[in-house]
């Protein structure tokens, strides 16, 4: 196997071979000209009083849009001024805290959270379970299509793997480039349902072909949950507790949306608005959830806390742990780059309410696998990070600890490996995305189309022996 490995990844470098030592050297001088010439004053944005990255000199977004779908709240204005508040998520006017506290479902709760997303309100129990009908219709994957395209130059990151799948999808639907909302429903229901099963393959495949690990496909029981059938196809043996599936539920459900303006649910109404099909729009938003900067903030959280055990003894000292965490914000320890991962947000600033309700989970979860030594570190780490970068940063508004924080703890305490991370992200986030794409399209707005000032300068064509 291990040969057949060998022999396969020699011929998948055939497609992207090496430049010779005499390439090299002219491509490098290419890279100093590409560099060179992309560089901007940075006074200039000052200067014009760019919003760059659609943010005002408060860090606060700059509105391009109107939705009904989510609203996400970090303070109030009282006076003119705005007053730091604990953070609130709706979901199309209900508040997700309240969602999850007061809902009787022990196993859909993410279903019915799509299902509000998509259509504005709360369904009753007979339109939730047809709306479950037909998820699981939808959900399942052809062998063929899983052994000719998820199989196929199996990417080590899975983010890429999806995108793939996502995009060749479009080759096996009938009306692909039809955007009326009906078959843009119908797309989005498929999509949704079939995310599950692109992520988990794509995990699996890469073990096989990737880590010459057992190739394991499993088809989606029926009557389970999503987060049960992620945990069932997942799994080796197929089994995990109740605490497990509810936890991994809760996860799905506190992802599944987050305003207009985060990077890629904004990439879903920029791509949409320019006319274009699902698979599309959809592969653009998967794009964007995958920069570190987005979608894989877990991951770092995760690497950070690894360095934090390599290097402090007792995790219970709050002193030694602090003088730790201050190396990390002077660049002196973990990646150099003076961060603590998970903790402030752009919008909260009192609490995340998403890592409110998920520390709560992470502490059950904790005490079922019998890790409560590492909860307490990171809540020890949650209580004290806040305040050492506001006094670092000399910042009045408060830190907290955001969704990220405690998320990838949970991923690792269900066995979710770190390469499906984000892909998981994606799987919930999909309902939101799916729900942003049809509200962009039933209101048929314009393109969206921002300016750019150019500041560069207009200069006479030079001929090829004068210059």
């Amino acid at each position: 196997m291990r040969e057949i490995i060998r022999r396969r990844k020699a011929m998948n470098n055939q497609e992207m071979m090496e430049l010779s030592t005499v390439d090299k050297s002219d491509f490098e001088e290419l890279v100093k000209e590409c560099t060179a010439s992309g560089i901007i004053d940075q006074n200039l944005y000052t200067e014009y009083d760019v919003k760059r990255g659609l943010r005002d000199s408060n860090g606060n977004g700059v509105l391009t849009g109107l939705t009904e779908i989510s609203d996400v709240l970090g303070n109030q204005s009282v006076h003119g001024r705005k007053i730091p508040v604990d953070g609130e998520l709706y979901f199309q006017g209900y508040n997700v805290e309240e969602l999850i506290k007061r809902s009787s479902l022990d196993r859909f709760r993410f279903e019915e959270a799509t299902y509000l997303l998509l259509f504005g309100v709360l369904p009753d129990k007979d339109q939730l379970d047809r709306f479950i009908r037909i998820l699981t219709d939808l959900q399942e994957l052809s062998g063929a299509f899983i052994r000719d395209v998820i199989m196929k130059a199996t990417s080590t990151n899975l983010m890429n793997s999806l995108m793939k799948s996502i995009l060749s999808l479009y080759s096996y639907d009938e009306k692909p480039d039809d955007i009326s909302i009906p078959n843009v429903l119908r797309q989005s229901l498929q999509l949704i349902a079939k995310m599950p099963l692109l992520s988990v393959y794509a995990y699996q495949s890469y073990r096989h072909f990737k880590l010459d690990g057992t190739l394991m496909i499993k088809n989606p029981k029926k009557g389970y949950s999503t987060a049960e059938n992620i945990l069932y196809m997942l799994r080796d043996d197929g089994d995990f507790t109740e605490l497990e599936a509810k936890v991994l539920d809760i996860c799905l459900v506190l992802h599944a949306e987050h305003g207009g303006g985060n990077n890629s649910t904004f990439t879903t109404h920029v791509v949409t608005s320019s006319g274009t099909d699902t698979y599309s729009a959809i592969a653009s938003s998967i794009a964007s959830l995958k920069g570190p900067k987005h979608g894989g903030a877990n991951l770092k959280v995760q690497e950070m806390f690894t360095d934090i055990k390599a290097h402090c003894s007792d995790w219970d000292n709050k002193d030694e742990i602090c003088t730790y965490l201050n190396k990390i914000l002077d660049k002196e320890a973990f990646d150099h780059a003076g961060l603590i991962y998970g903790m402030g947000h752009a919008v909260y600033t009192n609490s995340d309410p998403r890592a409110v309700i998920l520390k709560k989970f992470a502490k059950q979860l904790s005490e079922e696998k019998g890790m409560q030594k590492e909860f307490a570190l990171y809540e020890l780490v949650e209580s004290e990070a806040g305040q050492l970068i506001m006094n670092k940063r000399k910042m009045f508004k408060p830190v907290c600890a955001n969704v990220d924080f405690y998320s990838g703890f949970v991923y690792t305490m269900l066995g979710i490996p770190e390469e499906m991370f984000t892909p998981m992200f994606a799987t919930s986030r999909i309902s939101g995305w799916c729900a942003h794409r049809l509200e962009e399209l039933v209101n048929a707005g314009k393109i969206i189309r921002p300016a750019y000032k150019y500041v560069g300068h207009h200069r006479p064509y030079v001929d090829m022996d004068e210059r």
